[in-house]
């Protein structure tokens, strides 16, 4: 099985991809809708296709990027049918099973810190997926969205720590940077949930909390209540369009030798190579402008902001880099050749005159 756990910095959240490897059927739990086009990278680079999306719960602080992936790769919007959230392909019930080549993950009602709350199991119990329901020494908040202390301690415990002690718990956000738990250890050191906490103990617990609403709560909540879909269906295109280009796990645009020669004329091509390599056996493009990774940041200037750069070197290692520096100095529109002057030579395409 493939298993790549992701993170989306401003929200918190932990997004997990699942993939069989021999089928190469894959699902995402707990998609973020601004990183979709980093997951659909990382699916395209690991020879994935995604069947479906599952949710844990409505969220308040993130929207689901659930629809985006819908649209992009056809997958199969899956959340519990109990948290309102429409339409859905796969409407959730406690025991349903979600099915990727020859493993599965078993749904698991766990309400509590909202009304519609799931976690996923793993088919071998060996991992499972709680959301917002149990944290690493935490649980979600109980005061908003059809929670219920009562509910939620019932859930956790007559739900996931009763899994086997070596079951590994990935939750759906931690504000510390840690990655995983398991049950043994939520089963004694969770200071809300675990030990000797009775019921008593945690009602008074989570009512004591007084936590301020999420920031993103007002619009969080009805984006996922329509599974991420955006009011009048108007989704930002990430796809530049002013040439055929890959988006790279690594967050790098990639454009291809022969679609680079076919648009040669109307991009600005970068070589930041060193000067004595620019004029060495390998050649150079026709057009190509010499800048140097080294004095890339220092030449700025030179290059046109309204015109698309794209970048090159030997390898395509280099000029990867010259590209993600270019994009945080504000060009909107940059890409890296792929595979650099090696790929572009292999391919038989042509140097500038004089080039060897």
């Amino acid at each position: 099985m493939i298993f790549r756990p992701l993170f989306d910095p401003v929200s918190s959240t932990y997004t997990y991809l699942l993939g069989d490897a021999a089928s190469g059927e894959a699902l995402l739990i707990d998609p973020v809708y601004e990183q979709v086009p980093r997951d659909l990278a990382l699916l395209q680079e690991l020879g994935l296709r995604l069947v479906a999306t599952l949710d844990t719960h409505v969220h308040a602080d993130h929207v689901t990027g659930a629809w985006r992936l819908q649209q992009r790769c056809g997958s199969r919007i899956a959340v519990s049918a109990a948290s309102g959230a429409a339409p859905l392909d796969l409407p959730l019930q406690h025991g349903d099973r979600v099915t990727f080549g020859s493993r599965h993950l078993d749904v698991r009602a766990t309400p509590g810190h909202t009304g519609g709350c799931m976690t996923y199991v793993l088919d071998d119990q060996r991992m499972a997926f709680t959301g917002d329901a149990l944290l690493i020494r935490g649980c979600g908040r109980t005061d908003f969205q059809g929670g219920s202390p009562q509910q939620l301690f019932q859930s956790v415990h007559g739900q996931i720590l009763n899994l086997p002690d070596g079951c590994l718990l990935y939750p759906g956000h931690d504000y510390r940077g840690v990655t995983v738990s398991s049950v043994a250890e939520e089963r004694r050191f969770n200071p809300r949930l675990g030990g000797d906490v009775n019921l008593t103990d945690f009602t008074g617990y989570m009512q004591a909390l007084h936590l301020p609403h999420p920031r993103q709560m007002a619009q969080a909540v009805p984006a996922n209540l329509r599974c991420g879909r955006p009011e009048g269906d108007a989704e930002p295109d990430a796809q530049p369009t002013w040439a055929p280009l890959t988006l790279r796990f690594s967050g790098v645009w990639e454009i291809e030798p022969m679609a680079l020669l076919e648009h040669a004329a109307a991009v600005q091509i970068v070589d930041v190579r060193e000067a004595a390599e620019f004029i060495d056996p390998l050649g150079h493009l026709s057009g190509a402008q010499l800048v140097p990774l080294s004095q890339l940041m220092d030449r700025l200037d030179t290059l046109d902001r309204s015109r698309p750069v794209v970048t090159v070197c030997r390898s395509g290692a280099r000029s990867a880099q010259a590209s993600l520096l270019l994009a945080k100095a504000g060009f909107g529109q940059v890409a890296n050749l792929a595979g650099g002057l090696l790929r572009w030579r292999i391919e038989g395409l042509p140097v500038a005159p004089g080039s060897a």
